[in-house]
Protein backbone atom coordinates (compact mmCIF):
# COMPACT_ATOMS: atom_id res chain seq x y z
CA UNK A 1 0.00 0.00 0.00
CA UNK A 2 1.35 3.40 -0.93
CA UNK A 3 1.65 6.43 1.29
CA UNK A 4 -1.32 8.81 1.12
CA UNK A 5 -0.99 11.83 -1.16
CA UNK A 6 -2.97 13.91 1.35
CA UNK A 7 -0.10 13.66 3.82
CA UNK A 8 3.38 15.06 3.41
CA UNK A 9 6.10 12.67 2.20
CA UNK A 10 7.58 10.48 4.94
CA UNK A 11 11.04 11.52 6.12
CA UNK A 12 12.51 10.48 9.48
CA UNK A 13 12.51 13.44 11.89
CA UNK A 14 16.14 13.04 12.96
CA UNK A 15 17.20 12.96 9.32
CA UNK A 16 15.50 16.30 8.59
CA UNK A 17 17.01 17.86 11.72
CA UNK A 18 20.52 16.78 10.76
CA UNK A 19 20.14 18.03 7.17
CA UNK A 20 18.77 21.39 8.30
CA UNK A 21 21.65 21.77 10.76
CA UNK A 22 24.21 20.97 8.03
CA UNK A 23 22.53 23.41 5.63
CA UNK A 24 22.76 26.24 8.20
CA UNK A 25 26.46 25.64 8.84
CA UNK A 26 27.26 24.77 5.18
CA UNK A 27 29.06 21.59 6.24
CA UNK A 28 29.45 18.40 4.21
CA UNK A 29 29.30 15.37 6.51
CA UNK A 30 28.04 11.85 5.91
CA UNK A 31 24.69 11.23 7.61
CA UNK A 32 24.14 7.63 8.74
CA UNK A 33 20.58 6.31 8.66
CA UNK A 34 18.63 3.06 8.89
CA UNK A 35 15.50 4.69 7.44
CA UNK A 36 15.25 3.15 3.97
CA UNK A 37 11.64 4.32 3.56
CA UNK A 38 12.41 8.03 3.84
CA UNK A 39 11.60 10.08 0.75
CA UNK A 40 14.35 12.20 -0.81
CA UNK A 41 13.48 15.91 -0.67
CA UNK A 42 15.05 18.83 -2.58
CA UNK A 43 16.81 20.10 0.58
CA UNK A 44 18.85 16.85 0.61
CA UNK A 45 20.53 17.56 -2.75
CA UNK A 46 24.31 17.70 -2.42
CA UNK A 47 24.50 15.69 0.80
CA UNK A 48 25.90 12.19 1.28
CA UNK A 49 23.65 9.82 3.21
CA UNK A 50 24.85 6.37 4.28
CA UNK A 51 21.86 3.99 4.00
CA UNK A 52 21.87 0.62 5.77
CA UNK A 53 21.42 -2.38 3.47
CA UNK A 54 21.14 -5.00 6.21
CA UNK A 55 24.87 -5.53 6.60
CA UNK A 56 26.62 -2.19 6.22
CA UNK A 57 25.97 1.48 5.45
CA UNK A 58 26.37 2.39 1.78
CA UNK A 59 27.17 6.08 1.10
CA UNK A 60 24.82 7.65 -1.45
CA UNK A 61 25.40 11.12 -2.91
CA UNK A 62 22.01 12.77 -3.47
CA UNK A 63 21.48 14.41 -6.89
CA UNK A 64 18.47 16.22 -8.34
CA UNK A 65 17.34 13.13 -10.30
CA UNK A 66 16.74 11.24 -7.03
CA UNK A 67 14.12 13.65 -5.64
CA UNK A 68 10.85 11.84 -4.94
CA UNK A 69 12.42 8.39 -4.65
CA UNK A 70 13.05 6.44 -1.43
CA UNK A 71 16.52 6.08 0.10
CA UNK A 72 16.25 2.28 0.05
CA UNK A 73 16.03 2.21 -3.75
CA UNK A 74 19.69 3.16 -4.02
CA UNK A 75 21.10 0.63 -1.50
CA UNK A 76 20.68 -2.90 -2.85
CA UNK A 77 20.08 -5.59 -0.22
CA UNK A 78 20.69 -8.71 -2.34
CA UNK A 79 23.97 -9.66 -3.99
CA UNK A 80 23.51 -12.22 -6.80
CA UNK A 81 26.76 -14.13 -7.21
CA UNK A 82 25.75 -16.34 -10.15
CA UNK A 83 24.64 -19.94 -10.51
CA UNK A 84 26.73 -22.93 -9.56
CA UNK A 85 28.59 -24.49 -12.49
CA UNK A 86 27.49 -28.03 -11.59
CA UNK A 87 23.84 -27.03 -11.17
CA UNK A 88 21.76 -28.57 -13.97
CA UNK A 89 18.65 -26.55 -13.10
CA UNK A 90 20.26 -23.31 -14.26
CA UNK A 91 21.14 -24.77 -17.68
CA UNK A 92 17.57 -25.37 -18.83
Amino acid sequence: MTYSLKKNPFVANYLLKQINKLNKTAEKKIIITWSRGSTILPIMIGHTIAVHNGKEHLPIYITDDMVGHKLGEFAATLNFRGHEKSDNKSRR
